[in-house]
This record gives structure tokens, sequence and C-alpha cells, in this order.
């Protein structure tokens, strides 16, 4: 009853395999497109380790159990999937696509091989088995070479999700009110119809910044689009711990006030802390009203769900294997699919270090072959050796990055930490900006007059700020504390600012604000305080000090943030000058820049 059975369907396709990958590798969305079901997933670690994934689900009255054995993949090549069964009408199941290019195109070999469980399982392949696999996936590959040519805008049309009545109704309100706001962008409603479109996989964890290349519009506006359809209830909004290693979100929360210090990833064995910077994402789903999106998974290991995974093969112990690969140059992380070392290096092209698992460890062994990648195992197990770009965190908005935008901080105010809950942020710019001669201005304009200038001087600052990514976290009086996650970001708005100011005063009534400004970068710890977020740090006091000595008209910058790789070309065309003091609460004097840019 356990004879293997199996079939392989030719395909041509007038793209190159780059773009042809994305569609027949992207699983989660190829196997809902196929009407696949999603099911549920429990993580059982071994005495060494390793990790075995167990699934259940059903396929009409048919009850399914399998284990999940990981996808193998060389990025544009090949991948490789395969589920053992212990209930159901099969045995195995295993699908393998291997991609080659044909001039401009590409030529695809899908191979899919199966064994029976039961009489249902032989009577099955000897009958409708193949014959519908082929249908249903041919199908399937045909709209992604449509959509790989640029031909169909959806890889995989699904059915519309429905909406009637007074449900209608209220979505079209939602939609209403959000155009209507300053954060809509007059996309609301091309937002609701991708989310009655878009299959069900995209949903589950939507990224603004691919959001904003599917809407063809800055990220800053789809990320502000989100943001206020969460306060409209458009959208929910789900704060995602992603593990180091493997990248999962293997704990999500709703509200920043219940996420932990750390968490436990059952994939890759390893407990790790949590990291604004670097692991927190923010991310978004449907309100059930507008769309339900049911828990579950389509595919867990799909070579599309974790794009920066360039290889990932599984050798048995003491093996070695030598495979064509070509990747860009750029950083990588060697690593095992199973809990062990890892080592990062930086590849400038040409041959690639072979990649050598042993003791525990992975290393950086001798040159491969040019265009090939050399796994060694030289383990007393089986692993799964992998190449990961360092890249990963491109598409994900981090808490950081979220908790420094403006909008953030005026829809989401209720988005705050647990008290007496710290966060450690690696590295945020703060500028601090505060008005020259405040009381004399007082006296000048007189109090109604003064008050009503710096209540204009917030707003102009607040829409530069905005403008260039960053929030206003708190003023002080008359100074202003903002934060920015990119420092060039940061440079750019102050410059801004100044440049500015002039014609701020005219639009005033000829008011003589004069704008006293100082920015330094580095880390310092996010707490709620007054109920909001807010740093604390050495990075904050300094960058305060700095401040101080502005003497109006000027930007004063730390020399450290002026090195910045982002910060120094914008410098370039300024006059500076150079500067020393002794700051309060520094020991040593503090380096720092003087600009004029007016």
């Amino acid at each position: 009853m356990s004879r293997t059975s199996k079939r392989t369907f030719h395909w041509q396709f007038d793209s190159p395999p780059e773009a042809v990958r994305p569609a027949l590798a992207d699983t989660v969305r190829f196997n809902e497109a196929a009407g696949l079901p999603k099911h549920l997933i429990t993580e059982e670690t071994l005495p060494d380790g390793a990790v075995r994934y167990f699934t259940t689900a059903t396929k009409g009255p048919i009850a399914l159990e399998w284990e999940e054995i990981p996808v193998e993949w060389v990025e544009n090549r090949w991948f490789r999937h395969l589920r053992v069964f212990s209930r159901g009408p099969l045995r195995t199941l295993c699908a393998t696509l291997e991609l080659e290019p044909d001039g401009g195109g590409t030529r695809a070999r899908y191979t899919v091989e199966a064994s029976p469980g039961n009489l249902l399982g032989v009577v099955a392949l000897a009958t409708s088995f193949f014959p519908s696999v082929e249908k249903s996936f041919t199908s399937l590959a045909m709209s992604a070479r449509e959509w790989a040519a640029g031909r169909q805008s959806e890889l995989f049309p699904t059915p519309p999700h429905i909406l009637a009545g007074a449900t209608r109704e209220r979505a079209e309100a939602i939609c209403t009110r959000i155009d209507a706001s300053p954060y809509g962008h007059g996309l609301a409603h091309r937002l609701l119809d991708w989310l009655l479109t878009a299959p069900e996989g995209d949903l589950m964890h939507l990224r603004p910044r691919r959001l904003a290349r599917r809407l063809g519009v800055a990220e800053s506006d789809a990320i502000e689009l989100c943001l206020e359809s969460v306060r409209e209830g458009l959208l929910r909004l789900r704060w995602d711990l992603l593990c180091p290693r493997c990248r999962g979100a293997k704990l999500s929360v709703a509200g920043l006030d219940q996420l932990p210090r750390g968490a436990h990833c059952g994939a890759c064995n390893i407990d790790y802390q949590r990291d604004f910077s670097r692991n927190v994402e923010l991310t978004f789903t449907p309100s059930p009203a507008v769309r339900p999106v049911m828990d579950g998974e389509y595919c867990l290991f799909g070579p599309m769900s974790v794009p920066h995974v360039k290889v990932q093969v599984a050798l048995d112990a003491g093996s070695e294997r030598t495979i064509a690969a070509a990747l860009e140059p750029g950083d990588y992380r060697l690593r095992t699919l199973e809990i062990g070392g890892e080592a990062d290096i930086a590849y400038m092209g040409g041959s690639f270090p072979e990649v050598i698992a042993s003791g525990g460890a992975v290393a950086a062994g001798p040159p491969a072959p040019p265009g090939h990648i050399v796994l060694r195992n030289q383990e007393r197990r089986r692993r799964t050796l992998i190449v990961e770009s360092r890249a990963w965190i491109a598409d994900a908005l981090t808490a950081h990055r979220a908790t420094t935008l403006q909008a953030f901080r005026d829809l989401l105010s209720q988005e705050i930490l647990r008290p007496g809950d710290e966060v450690g942020i690696a590295h945020v710019t703060l500028m601090f900006t505060d008005l020259r001669g405040s009381t004399a201005f007082y006296q000048r304009a007189g109090d109604a007059g003064a008050y009503h200038v710096v209540r204009e001087h917030y707003a102009f600052l607040g829409s530069i700020i905005r403008a260039h990514g960053g929030a206003i976290v708190k003023t002080i009086g008359d100074a202003v504390m903002t934060a920015f996650a990119e420092p060039g970001a940061a440079m750019q708005a102050a410059i801004a600012v100044q440049r500015q100011i002039e014609s701020f005063n005219q639009a005033t009534g000829g008011s003589d604000v004069v704008i006293k400004l100082g920015l330094h970068a580095g880390p310092c710890i996010a707490v709620t305080l007054n109920d909001r977020l807010d740093y604390f740090g050495s990075t904050v006091n300094l960058a305060a000090r700095l401040q101080g000595q502005s003497m109006g008209g000027d930007i004063v910058l730390s020399a450290a943030l002026a090195a910045d790789p982002a910060v120094a070309p914008l410098l370039e065309p300024i006059h500076v000058e150079h500067g020393s003091e002794r700051l309060k609460g520094f020991g040593e004097p503090v380096a720092f820049l003087r600009l004029r840019v007016i």
C-alpha cells in the first residue's frame, strides 16, 4: 500500500526565474488558492534540541494529521516540501519545484510524489488525485505566468468577501471619515477594496511598507493610513515579538502594555528578549466586522514567508553537498534551522565561503567554486543549514520606528508601556528646540499675542517633524523634545526648521521668533511617563544640553551624530564651526558642531 506514485508537470514562462519564483514559491498564497486547508501546528522539542512540527486540519469530512518537514530551497533554483501523514488517505506527499533559465524566460518542472495511507488513498492515487492536482496547479501556474510578466495585477485572483447591507454602509462611513482626516490621504476606499479581495494569507500580518508598494504610494502615507484605520475600526493592530533567529512572530499581543519582556521560540528552542529596534514589529489585520481572518497556517515553512532566507538545505550526519547558487553581495548570516551557533559574514561577490556545521557551531570555510555553495554537516545528526540575508528587516515597521512617528503619537496615544516597564532603544536621534529670549518676547508681544505665536510655532515645528518621519515627544514650557528613528531625517528636519522660520515669522504678522536647536543620537530607554511614551538616559540629557549651547538661528549637534553616514553628506555644503564645552552632568568636554544654515 505504500508504493509511491509520481507525476511531473512542465510549465513555460516568458519571465526569468527571479520573476517567477515569488509566485510559485509563495506557498502560502499558492496553497490557499489551490483550496488546501488551513492547519494548526504544535511543536515538539526533542532531547537534543531539535524540533518536530505536527499538524491537524480537515478537508471536507476528512480529518488529516501529518508531520511538517521543513521545506528546503535555493533561491531562484528549486524548493522541496515533504509532509508525512499519520491520519488521512495519504502516507506521504512531496512537492518539488525546479526552475531553469531559458533565454529570457524560465522552464519549470513541478513534481508531485505521493504514497497511500489507506484504501481511499490507493483509489485516489489510481484515479482522480493527479488529474485534479494537474488541473488546479497548472491553472495557478498560468496565473503566475501572467502576473510575473506584468499582464495581471493579482497573483491568484480570489472571490471577493462580500459586505452586505448595514455592514457595508458602516464600512463606507468609516472610509469616508478616514479620508476626511489628515492621515487618510484619500486611500481608505482602496484599502477597503483590497481587504475584501486579498488572499487571507496576506491579511494575517499586514505590513504597511508592503502595502505602500501595492498601492503605489509613499511609505509614510501607507503607515499613516493604517494607523488612522485602527482608530476608526477598519483595522486592528498587533505587536509581534519576532524570534531573532528564524524571524517568526512567536508571540503577538494587541497592545504595548501586554508586550512581555521576552519569549520562547520552539522552532529554534531559544529564549530571547524584546528589542524595539530589531524584533518588535507593528503589523495589522482587518477588523473582524470587515473581514474575519481565521487562525492557522496555509504553509509554515514557505520560502516566500521568509524571503531573507536564500538557502535552506537539510544534510544527513557527516554529509556534504555542493549546490548551484548565485547570491548578491551583501551581509549574510550562516546558521542552522536547529538550535546552535551562527556566523555573520560580509560577502563582497565572487566565491561564497563554504558553510560548515561542526561541534554545535556554524562557521564560514574556504571559498567554494564560483557560482556554487558548499554545505558541510560534520555533526552526528541531521542538520538544516541556512544562508540568510541580514537585510530581513527592510519591510518591518519596528516598534521603535512606529513610536517615533507623529501620526502614532497623535492617533494611538493610548499605546503605552505598563507602568514601571522600560524598554532599551539601541539608537534614537533626539532634537530639542527652545525659543531664544522668550521672556523678552512675551513682554514685547503681550501674553495673549505671545501665546498665540507660541501655539503657532508648535504647529510649525510639528508639520516639519511629521514630514521628516519624526514625532514630538513632549513640550516643556516653550521647549520641544522630538524623536526620530533615522539620523539623516532628523538632520534634514533641523535644517528645514531654521531655513523656514523666517517665513513663519512673516506669516504670523512679523513676529520675531528665534529658535535654538540641538541634536544628539545614541541609546536610551523608553518608559511611560504622564500617560505617554517618553525617553530617558544620557542621550536625552546631552541633546538637551546641546540645545542650551545654541545661540538661536543655528544648529548645534554632537560630533558623534555629525559623523553618521546619513548625516555627514548633509553637512558638506554648510558652514560649520567646531566647539567643545564641559556640559552639566558630563565629566569630559563634549565636542560639537555649530551650523549656520541661513
